[in-house]
């Protein structure tokens, strides 16, 4: 029996170690094989160098959301997504990048003309539309026709597509402008059946963010203040589309019935419908569109047939891989905070308390930087790292050195605690701004617990001992943790009130939690004027006397490992990549996607106190 049972022993030892050695063979032979790929890639550098082709037309082709920052990716994932022509779950373009293509080609002998193709733009906000369409418009001082092409047009594409010189429409497409609206799932009831308990602590009589979980519907406080910066928002769109039309700002169809009377003079077609409403300004086939561009840059070698330059090649092109020389001028810093705000460290796309007052540091501790633009694109979070972020702005000012802060699409909630002490806050006239009010959320479990019979029970050596989510939150915690909020709050309204020099009781009266259109925020006094980017810049500048100065972008320090395969990888980026992506989500899955984001970000939540200056309903549809 004892040999009998070694032999076994043995015969299991070998079977693990030929799998084991196969596994490693596996892997090895891949990233051999990945290995080998990126060698070949970099080795044929010299025979696949990008150009912008003669005479050509720059291809404008957007795919994924605009934004001030991407979100970081690792090189290794996301060489792995472009040489497999995967494509990203949520694809980003930066703004920068774009107004710096359009610059470029608007002076390059190269580029003939300019073509939108916006069907895989997923939006980013007025503000960053705006200036994109602004850098279209300065293009367009260069006298080089500007096309915009498609099948269909979003709302967000056709405000680009609006300032083109022509805008061609697929005889099958659709346009259908729409609007903006806010509507969101509410789960009261749900939870009532599930019998979680829910503890809610606010200060705010606008401050919705927790109204899903407290209510089955939106409250008449939140529908008035939502619909004000809505109504806003919408208007701002038609105006802006309307001028670059040269059409009425009355031309949108606002009603059911006044689109079913324009959409049944129109034979039930929607292509016919944009154009008799003026959207569009021709039908055309992708065939006709394409012996037009012909007709103007020649045919070339690729799937459109037409004498293209591709806006990722062209990006390349004028980005070269090396590192930008000191000037040894004085600087306006930019330091980006885009995204939501948590505790620590974070990487970008998401701001950190540790992490963004470390970038702001570095550049008060920089002598070449004489001020700083804090950019900010947030819907608020943590109060702690925002009250961190905070100080270091305090301390900027204190080294002498202006802060002024640029607000995009958001800087609500502690988007607007962390641009409240700046020497100067500039928005965007459709910034969503304000949301000034706090709240703590969260849920325990002892009921739904006791109806599957598992119950809780202990001693500790204090009442504050084993608290836990699958027990009762006792009633005197609850008041302590209300306290805690309402203190927050307090130190919210005051810090804004002695950085904007009022009283604490007029902060008091705009606050509460209500979300104010960048517009609405100049009349009431929590943002100093409306501009740009550059504005704010402009502003740094002037505040530090600064006759000549460059800008820079404050960055994190890439280790050594970093910065090594940031290159190595960057590299082979060069020579992969997928023409265009697009999504074929339906609608009701994205509606699932959007509320499992929020549910999600709540679940990111790390304040140490578990209070938030946060606007969940910011976003925009």
């Amino acid at each position: 029996m004892a040999a009998k049972g070694s032999w076994t022993k043995s015969l299991f030892i070998g079977l693990w170690t030929v799998l084991n050695f196969t596994r490693k063979l596996f892997f090895n032979i891949i990233f051999l094989a990945i290995f080998i790929g990126l060698i070949i890639a970099i080795a044929n550098q010299e025979n696949d160098q990008l150009t912008v082709n003669a005479n050509s037309a720059l291809f404008l082709t957007l795919n994924g959301k605009l934004v001030i920052e991407k979100e970081s990716v690792d090189p290794f994932e996301q060489f792995l997504q472009e040489s497999l022509g995967d494509q990203p779950e949520n694809p980003e373009v930066l703004v920068a990048d774009v107004v710096k293509v359009l610059e470029n080609a608007q002076k390059d002998r190269r580029i003939k003309a300019l073509v939108l193709d916006l069907h895989g733009l997923s939006g980013g906000g007025l503000d960053k539309l705006r200036t994109v369409a602004n850098a279209i418009e300065q293009f367009k001082t260069s006298e080089k026709p500007v096309y915009a092409i498609g099948d269909y047009f979003s709302q967000d594409q056709y405000y680009l597509a609006a300032h083109a010189d022509t805008i061609y429409l697929n005889p099958m497409g659709s346009l259908l402008l729409e609007g903006y609206g806010r509507y969101t799932m509410y789960f009261k009831d749900m939870l009532e059946k599930l019998k979680v308990t829910t503890h809610i602590f606010r200060v705010g009589t606008y401050k919705s963010a927790v109204e899903p979980i407290m209510r089955n519907d939106m409250s008449e406080e939140a529908k008035q203040a939502e619909r004000q910066w809505l109504d806003g928002y919408w208007s701002q769109y038609k105006q802006d589309v309307a001028n670059a039309r040269g059409i009425d700002p009355t031309n949108f169809d606002e009603t059911l019935e006044g689109l079913l009377a324009k959409f049944e003079a129109a034979g039930g077609d929607f292509a016919q419908y944009a154009l008799e409403n003026g959207w569009v300004d021709a039908l055309k086939t992708r065939e006709e569109v394409r012996q037009e561009l012909i007709e103007i840059v020649g045919e070339g070698d690729n799937r459109h047939g037409v004498n293209l330059t591709a806006y990722n090649t062209y990006l390349k092109v004028i980005n070269p891989p090396m590192p930008k020389l000191e000037n040894g001028m004085d600087k306006v810093a930019i330091v980006v905070a885009k995204g939501t705000i948590l505790d620590g460290e974070q990487k970008a796309g998401t701001i950190g308390g540790d992490s963004t007052a470390r970038l702001l540091r570095k550049a008060r501790l920089d002598d070449k930087v004489k001020a700083v633009v804090l950019q900010i694109d947030s819907p608020g979070g943590s109060a702690f790292a925002s009250e961190v972020i905070r100080q270091e702005v305090l301390q900027l000012q204190l080294a002498g050195k202006p802060v002024v802060a640029s607000m995009s699409t958001y800087a609500a909630s502690g988007g607007y605690w962390i641009a409240a002490s700046t020497d100067k806050i500039i928005a965007s006239p459709s910034t969503i701004t304000g949301s000034i009010g706090v709240f703590g959320m969260f849920m325990t479990y002892e009921n739904s617990l006791d109806y599957l019979g598992i119950h809780s029970d202990g001693v500790g050596s204090t009442e504050l001992a084993g608290f836990s989510a699958v027990r009762p939150l006792a009633p005197e915690f609850g008041q302590i943790l209300q306290r805690n909020v309402e203190n927050t709050y307090g130190n919210f309204i005051s810090l804004v009130a002695n950085a904007r020099d009022m009283s604490v009781e007029a902060v008091d009266d705009v606050a509460q939690g209500r979300v104010w259109i960048g517009t609405d925020a100049l009349q009431h006094g929590l943002v100093d004027e409306l501009g740009t980017l550059d504005d704010a810049v402009v502003a740094a500048a002037e505040m530090a006397e600064l006759a000549q100065y460059d800008t820079v972008y404050v960055k994190r320090t890439l280790s050594a490992q970093e910065l090594f395969w940031k290159e190595f990888f960057g590299q082979a980026m060069t020579f992969v990549g997928k023409w265009q992506f697009a999504s074929a989500d339906s609608a009701l899955v994205n509606e699932f996607k959007r509320v499992l984001k929020e549910f999600s970000l709540i679940n990111k939540l790390n304040d140490p106190q578990g209070t938030y200056v946060l606007c969940l309903p910011c976003d925009v549809r």
